[in-house]
């Protein structure tokens, strides 16, 4: 009887600890009570533990893992393996710090010499240099061949009328020189060369006016040769050596008779004029070609 129920004892304390690791609350509660009455049967009865015994029970589950041990102490070195198959070519690492500049190297080898490269655009003007020195004379060159032969031209045609005295008119013809004209289309360069003057003698202005007539008429081509001398009654007497000259066109060939004559100013009164004071005077003519167009 005693090692029944310590049998029963054992055995209900076997199932209760698998119960309670593989099934839940509940049913390891139903089984605990069935084997507690069995064991209670059977201190009674030894008869019933017979009666009791049937087929084994199924397996219970395995129970729940343990806490995890202790690490164990790191074993020893292993021996040396052999050495493995060269892997392949890793990927390339990033671009590292720039090192420093080496020294220089021994120079190389002259290289063949390179083809020509194109012509560059043309740089601008740069700025005028200094004068250079003067450079050595050089030597004498030769005689160059003669050249051809140039027209005859016609010999200038040409007179001057001179004259010293001293003429104190006012108006009027003061000297009178003939010329001969050759050409129709030609022109006449005239000149006069003298002393004038015009003194005030009455009036606060006075002006007198010296021109060029031929053959009686002031020039129309294009317009008169004069000169005027204007002075203010300031009571100088001015004396100087004066010069009135132009072209006249227009002028038919053949005899010609220029005057130089004294008049009075546009717009003044008649002042009182003075040619040739102390000095000579003279008439210039000379023709010349016809002007270009």
């Amino acid at each position: 009887r005693f090692q029944l129920h310590s049998t029963w004892a054992s055995l209900l304390k076997r199932v209760k600890l698998e119960s309670m690791s593989s099934l839940n609350f509940l049913s390891a509660a139903v089984i605990a009570l069935l084997l507690t009455a069995v064991a209670q049967s059977a201190d009674g009865n030894t008869d019933n533990v017979a009666r009791f015994a049937g087929v084994p029970g199924v397996p219970g589950s395995p129970g729940l893992n343990g806490s995890p041990g202790r690490d164990g102490r790191d074993g020893r070195d292993g021996t040396q393996g052999d050495k493995g198959e060269r892997g392949e070519k890793g990927m390339r690492g990033p671009l590292g710090l720039e090192g420093r500049v080496g020294g220089a190297g021994p120079s190389g080898t002259k290289g063949e010499k390179g083809s020509s490269g194109r012509k560059g655009d043309s740089g601008k003007v740069g700025p005028q240099g200094p004068n250079g020195g003067t450079g050595l004379k050089g030597s004498k060159g030769e005689v160059g061949a003669k050249g051809a032969k140039g027209q005859q031209t016609e010999a200038l045609n040409w007179k001057q009328c001179v004259w010293k005295r001293e003429d104190d008119k006012d108006t009027g013809l003061i000297q009178e020189c003939r010329f001969k004209k050759i050409h129709g289309n030609s022109a006449l360069h005239v000149a006069f060369g003298g002393n004038l003057r015009v003194y005030c003698g009455s009036g606060s202005y006075c002006c007198s006016r010296w021109f060029f007539t031929f053959n009686d008429d002031e020039c129309t081509g294009p317009m008169a040769i004069d000169g005027v001398v204007h002075k203010t009654n300031t009571g100088d007497n001015p004396l100087r050596h004066r010069q009135i000259e132009g072209y006249c066109e227009n002028i038919a060939s053949g005899d010609v008779r220029v005057g130089f004559n004294i008049g009075k100013c546009s717009g003044y009164s008649v002042g009182d004029g003075y040619t040739g004071w102390n000095s000579v005077s003279r008439i210039m003519i000379a023709e010349v070609p016809p002007a270009q167009q």
